[in-house]
């Protein structure tokens, strides 16, 4: 059984959720939910604009890499990805692989030294590279592969600094950056009838980002940001008091390790129950951990959408042991666009993939390369390599949603899902909601 998991995509950290509800024998795997200059061909890469054009240089086969970054207690978070990959090669292949020939997923390997799995990808002739998880550690990855010409497409990372990170047009993420939360955090606040807000964050880039775009989403929505709390985990009662003493309608917690301490701490002062909003990094099955009542009442998110009988299935057909699906999604489709991409310029090297990745996206990003034709929305190789021979367009949207994306290599929009907590500080789904990607 799969259960629903806060998860901290620029660190690496998963924190799993105990079931909150079961609909039949597959329905009850529930999906862990949850990169100024254009790159010279002559190997420079800096800046983020995307690759203008590129001249088939590939040598006919396409090969994939995988870096899995997760050790410890985050080692489960490989197989997801993992079981991914395999599933959209072996897809792939199913439907011609590219120009004929299979698609080669290369060997992978497990370490934290991500400029070491991208140095051993490279020599063995990676064409596009999937990961890493831990946005702290694509950098390495990042430099690596964009001086090799190999594009590369994080089903994970989120931090927001990346969006703007150097390499020469070779980065993508089908994962959004963390900001994108904000005006999801800040609906749920005027859904609920808030007219005031207070954001309580912990110390932090994560915190302090997502807290300054909640407070400018708050004022664009009309809202008044009436206090604004920074806490060290397990340091959250001055924080606490702060935002009581502004007497908000509603307090956004923004926080990942110190999660629980602050909501005892807001608890503490009439600050938690239904007037407490979680983000992401914050939600989880909180149980006998806090007062029976802390979270009554309260919501929180996590990113991504529910994941199909049918996905979650031809998962577990992959890896018959799958415990987690952390990232799955977002993998499938990092690996499907590459390949999309690859077919749409008929030419397997990287840099033919990362000029063609904005178009067959169906995203728009002035100087990258656009494929011909008239767009055709498109879920699967299958459908998006049909698309092509037809001489159209194809606009991969896949088991993570809607992509497109924009001319950082971000998606343009962010899939979020909704949870409401009980008493017992149970958290089960109770909704859907999407926003833009750069928290707007």
């Amino acid at each position: 059984m799969f259960f629903p998991a806060a998860h901290s995509r620029r660190r690496g950290r998963a924190l799993r959720l105990r079931p909150a509800a079961a609909a039949g024998a597959l329905a009850v795997l529930a999906m862990t939910v949850l990169a100024m200059t254009v790159l010279a061909m002559t190997g420079c890469a800096s800046g983020t604009a995307r690759i203008t054009a590129a001249d088939a240089s590939g040598d006919g086969t396409l090969r994939v890499g995988l870096i899995l970054d997760n050790t410890g207690r985050q080692n489960f978070l490989n197989a997801p990805q993992l079981a991914a990959a395999r599933l959209a090669i072996k897809e792939i292949n199913a439907a011609g692989g590219h120009k004929g020939k299979p698609v080669e997923l290369l060997p992978e390997t497990i370490s934290q030294d991500t400029a070491a799995q991208a140095k051993a990808l490279v020599a063995a002739g990676a064409d596009v590279v999937i990961g890493p998880t831990d946005s702290s550690r694509a950098p390495g990855a990042i430099d690596v592969l964009s001086h090799a010409k190999v594009a590369v497409i994080s089903p994970a990372n989120a931090a927001s600094g990346l969006s703007k990170y150097k390499s020469g047009g070779y980065y993508f993420r089908t994962a959004a950056a963390d900001i994108a939360q904000a005006p999801v955090l800040v609906k749920l606040a005027r859904d609920g009838g808030a007219r005031t807000v207070a954001v309580v964050h912990e110390e932090g880039s994560y915190g302090k980002d997502v807290s300054a775009a909640v407070a400018a989403a708050a004022r664009q929505a009309g809202l008044d940001p009436v206090a604004d709390a920074e806490f060290k985990p397990g340091q959250a009662g001055q924080a606490a008091a702060a935002a009581k003493a502004a007497a908000p309608d509603a307090v956004v917690l923004i926080s990942r390790e110190g999660a629980q301490g602050a909501i005892a701490e807001l608890n503490n002062v009439g600050l938690a129950g239904r007037k407490l909003i979680l983000s992401d990094g914050a939600v989880n099955q909180y149980g006998s951990g806090l007062g029976s009542l802390a979270l009554d009442g309260a919501r929180g998110i996590l990113p991504g959408i529910f994941p199909t009988v049918d996905f979650q299935a031809k998962l577990v057909a992959v890896d018959p042991g799958l415990k987690d699906m952390t990232f799955a999604a977002e993998t499938y489709d990092a690996v499907n666009l590459a390949a999309v991409a690859a077919a749409a310029a008929q030419d397997d090297a990287g840099t033919s993939i990362a000029a063609r990745l904005v178009a067959v996206s169906g995203g728009r990003a002035g100087g990258s390369a656009q494929a011909a034709g008239e767009a055709v929305a498109c879920h699967s190789y299958q459908e998006c390599a049909e698309a092509i021979r037809a001489g159209g367009r194809p606009d991969y949207d896949g088991e993570s949603g809607g992509i497109n994306f924009d001319a950082n290599g971000d998606v343009t929009a962010a899939n979020y899902m909704v949870y409401s907590y009980g008493a017992g500080n149970v958290a089960t789904m109770s909704g859907s909601e999407t926003a833009s990607s750069s928290g707007g």
